[in-house]
């Protein structure tokens, strides 16, 4: 029995929803209404946003991703399910960033589940790859996203190394990573029209 794709798609939409909804919901509302209780939350809302960019990121390029998809098969369910469980995670690492106003040891796990989060992306990238339509056009836009994945796992990678010796340049790092991915590549919708 055939699993279709809109199914899988929905499932991950809603997940990604969840995801975001626990995040802001983890963004205490100051009990009086002067400026300087917003002073507060500053960090909250820098780490929400930081987040909010990167689950943004994973729906749009996962949106592209699975509507490439000619077939929907168990390993692809399982490596989705992978990348939506290391999603998941975010927001405990985003609330204990924010509570922590960006101490190392918290930017040091937030760098290694957004590592994480982008293998488990190039794993289900490569699940998809054998699973959508044979044509040149399909190939060549899984070489650039191949090539994507790469560079954001080594730079994910050097996040992680910097979080200690300079959480600024992880955070520059990260932010980078996010650059990278915030247009979904339109090799894959350029391939679909072929």
């Amino acid at each position: 029995m055939a699993i279709n794709k809109n199914r899988l798609e929905a499932f991950s939409d809603g997940v990604l929803a969840i995801i975001i909804t626990i995040m802001v919901l983890e963004i205490k509302i100051p009990h009086n209404s002067e400026w300087s209780a917003l002073q507060s939350l500053i960090p909250f809302l820098i780490s929400y946003l930081m987040s909010f960019l990167f689950i943004g990121i994973y729906w749009g390029n996962h949106h592209h991703l699975i509507y490439s998809l000619k077939t929907v098969t168990s390993g692809i369910i399982w490596a989705n399910l992978n990348l939506l469980f290391w999603l998941s995670l975010i927001p405990i690492a985003t609330g204990w960033m924010g509570e922590n106003n960006f101490a190392s040891n918290t930017i040091l796990v937030y760098a290694i589940l957004l590592l994480i989060s982008g293998i488990a992306f190039v794993i289900l990238q490569k699940a998809v790859e054998k699973n959508t339509h044979d044509l040149a056009a399909f190939k060549i836009a899984f070489k650039n996203l191949n090539r994507k994945g790469l560079v954001s796992i080594v730079g994910y990678s050097l996040a992680v190394i910097f979080a200690y010796i300079s959480p600024l340049v992880s955070g520059i790092l990260l932010f980078v990573m996010a650059i990278m991915w915030i247009v979904p590549d339109k090799s894959i919708e350029k391939a679909l029209k072929s």
